[in-house]
């Protein structure tokens, strides 16, 4: 195990070189990178919106033209690229959903204003031979409508359903003001078609009136004076300049085929992201360097090694983001700080094995080559089962789920790299070089060897006691409920900062009242002139949740910066909380089935409820604090399945060993007493580590990641104790023998397998 050939060893550090490589451009700004040689990679690491500052919008083509949803999308794309966008993401998504992310955005509602008008623009003779009364009374004329205007009252037209000209006529399309009326006006260009249609049409029309329409509402009807010949003309009416500026963009870049609706909004002010940005950073290199402080004070020498592996790590997860350009969020930062910490867990495996097998009488040498061998087993079962968890959070989830995934799986194979190659050959050339006669010491021993401690006897309380609070936490559940955020409930929050001092919560609150805009909840955040503001959903459609926003905007603008922006429709919530539920449970499925088959049914069972026993006392502790749960809650959730199983099957893996070795020579209390003891150790070093990963993640990170650090701490010191208390006591509940394992089971170098 400890030997490498040439091949290999160049094959190594050539990927460490091209992570390196791939990653260099990120230390530079966009200014220094001109001056690099020209062989080094010039692209960089892109940033999410919640990092950048942006807007991200979910768009719903009309249900009866999802046909249409890629001539939409070409639509969308020429619009923003009017704006002045030059890097904006336009997508498709399932059942006609178009995705729209805009970077850097400095006005999210003129964006959805602009995304959500159809555009569908005509000029329609008015018909004046029938009163429009008569004709809403009864029965318009054959090739008649009748439509009404912006007005408020709308005043009826009634007009001709054959169009003089449409979008497909306009060639050019130019807001301004006129310089007799000082009103706004757009300034038109006609094609050839159009141009000799509106000229006969004038012509024959001197004296009536022709009505300007726009999705199916009359701006102006203004009358013919005179033929207008030539392509060109003006439309006035009821519009602003901001208004004739967004008319006049749609004009030029056309009319959607079918109608969209604005369904998810959440808008990220750059200044936010800025300080994202900062401490984002601070939390990756503080919480770097206290799990490298850690390792150096645990295993000295090999610690160096496992630091060396851990900034390799790092530095290969941001190569792969930059290379395939994905996306780094803020979600992703508290997945990379949470590889960090959970990365040094394969290298305690390896280590506590080493010491272990030299305490038993093994040669430093052997000690070395059997802990690598005897470990590979373990550390692939334990990562296997936290990456099926994050492979169903990528798949299913969105947002902050989406990018904490990502980075988690990407972490998950630069570990399993660096683990069993670069930190394998740099110890065999230590080995060769150095020629050690004792594994190195440490100046830190959290564990004593051989401890003893009878676990088993407590089994009837630990059970009892994990049953009862599990009972508990389902019935809180079904009487109390979750404090479900806008993501699973919908509704509209606003993050808001006054221009000068302090916030009076109860003026915002008495203004926002007056709108009525439904349940209402302002509380102060962060600092005396910052407020976060949640509106609870409308209940009356996608619509109504966007108006919501447009009238806290109305309200406020004048007196206060718009930091952040989400605003979640009924479908997106519903689709939120499935998704959610169906992650979770799929996720232990999948895991479930993985663990039967490496281990046996009573191994898979035993993880499973210890598991399933972990999530429901974190519920339980969401609805006695209150807690509001969101897409970060169910990222935390899930990460916390992993990290369970993770231990879980670690303590599995030596409980089978021993089995294996002892069969039925050994009372099954002894033996898991045993197993619990040998991987004790393990259990807590791994622990501590993480531990000062999320301590930096909840000291630096924003309010979202705060929370999610938290859950994490928690879910941590829960899944330490089910894996010993829980997951033990279940293998005898279930009355696991030794035959059950002795012929099952794939083995490890040696026969053996385990920690």
């Amino acid at each position: 195990m400890l030997y490498f050939s040439r091949w290999k060893t160049v094959l190594i550090w050539a990927v460490v070189l091209a992570g390196v490589i791939l990653a260099l451009p990120n230390l530079f700004t966009q200014d220094q990178l001109v001056n690099l040689p020209d062989w080094l990679p010039k692209k960089q690491l892109a940033l999410g919106l919640d990092l950048e500052g942006g807007s991200r919008l979910r768009l719903q083509v009309d249900k009866d033209h999802l046909p249409d949803t890629n001539a939409t999308i070409a639509v969308l794309s020429r619009r923003l690229s009017e704006l002045g966008y030059t890097n904006p993401n336009v997508e498709g998504q399932r059942n006609g959903r178009v995705l729209v992310e805009v970077p850097g955005l400095y006005d999210s509602q003129l964006l959805k204003d602009i995304l959500s008008l159809t555009g569908e623009l005509h000029f329609q003779m008015v018909d004046d031979s029938v009163p429009v009364q008569q004709a809403i009374d009864g029965t318009p004329p054959e090739g008649d409508e009748v439509v009404y205007s912006f007005d408020d009252p709308p005043v009826a037209y009634l007009v001709k359903t054959e169009p003089l000209v449409s979008n497909k006529n306009f060639v050019d399309a130019q807001a301004g003001i006129d310089t007799a009326t000082q009103e706004p006006v757009i300034t038109f260009r006609l094609d050839s078609i159009g141009a000799d249609r509106f000229s006969k049409a004038t012509k024959a029309n001197v004296g009536k009136s022709f009505a300007i329409i726009l999705d199916n509402q009359v701006l102006s009807a203004p009358v013919i004076s005179e033929e207008v010949p030539g392509n060109t003309g003006q439309i006035s009416g009821n519009f602003d300049l901001s208004g004739a500026s967004n008319l006049a963009l749609v004009m030029r870049a056309g009319a959607l085929p079918a109608s969209v609706t604005v369904i998810e909004e959440r808008t990220i002010g750059t200044d936010l992201g800025a300080a994202a940005v900062a401490s984002g950073k601070v939390a990756a290199l503080v919480g770097a360097a206290l799990v490298i402080i850690f390792m150096l004070l645990t295993y000295g020498l090999l610690g160096v090694i496992a630091s060396i592996a851990l900034v390799v790590n790092v530095i290969l997860i941001l190569a792969v983001l930059t290379l395939f350009g994905a996306p780094l969020t803020l979600a992703g930062v508290a997945g990379i700080v949470l590889t960090i910490g959970m990365a040094v867990d394969s290298n305690v495996l390896i280590y506590e094995r080493i010491r272990e097998d030299r305490r038993a009488g093994f040669s430093v040498i052997q000690a070395i080559d059997s802990g690598f061998s005897r470990a590979l087993a373990t550390i692939v079962d334990a990562n296997v089962t936290t990456l099926i968890a994050a492979l169903v959070l990528f798949t299913l989830g969105s947002g902050p789920v989406h990018g904490f995934a990502l980075t988690v799986t990407i972490g998950i194979v630069t570990t399993l790299f660096t683990t069993f190659t670069l930190t394998r050959w740099l110890v065999s050339v230590w080995v060769q070089w150095a020629r050690p006669k004792e594994v190195p010491g440490a100046l830190l021993k959290l564990v004593p060897n051989d401890t003893k401690i009878p676990f088993m006897r407590f089994r009837g309380l630990t059970l009892g006691f994990s049953a009862l609070s599990s009972i508990a936490a389902i019935v809180l559940f079904a009487i109390v409920g979750m404090n479900f955020g806008i993501d699973f409930k919908g509704g509209t929050m606003v993050e808001i900062q006054s221009h000068e001092g302090a916030i009076d919560l109860d003026d915002v609150y008495s203004r926002l009242e007056d709108l009525n805009i439904g349940d209402i909840k302002i509380e102060p955040f962060k600092s005396d002139n910052r407020a976060l503001i949640t509106v609870g959903s409308q209940g009356e459609g996608e619509d109504a949740e966007q108006t919501v926003g447009v009238k806290i905007r109305g309200e406020l603008q004048d007196d206060f910066d718009f930091r952040r922006i989400d605003v979640i429709g009924p479908s997106v919530s519903s689709e939120l909380s499935q998704a959610g539920m169906l992650a979770v449970g799929l996720s232990l499925a999948v895991i479930f089935v993985y663990v039967w088959l490496r281990f046996e049914w009573h191994f898979a069972l035993g993880a499973i409820l210890a598991t399933i026993h972990d999530v429901l006392l974190l519920l339980g502790m969401f609805i006695i604090f209150k807690m509001e749960f969101n897409l970060w809650s169910i990222a935390a959730l899930l990460a916390i399945v992993g990290y369970s199983l993770n231990d879980t099957v670690v303590i599995y893996d030596r409980v089978r060993e021993n089995l294996r070795r002892y069969g039925s020579s050994m009372s099954l209390s002894a033996l898991l007493d045993a197993s619990i003891n040998q991987t004790l150790s393990r259990t807590i070093l791994t622990s501590l580590a993480t531990f000062l990963a999320l301590i930096v993640l909840y000291l630096y990170g924003g309010d979202d990641v705060k929370s999610f650090a938290l859950i994490l701490g928690v879910g941590i010191v829960v899944a330490t104790y089910s894996s010993i208390f829980v997951a033990g006591p279940l293998l005898m509940l279930f009355g696991l023998k030794g035959k059950d394992v002795t012929h099952n089971g794939p083995s490890a170098v040696s026969g053996q397998s385990g920690v």
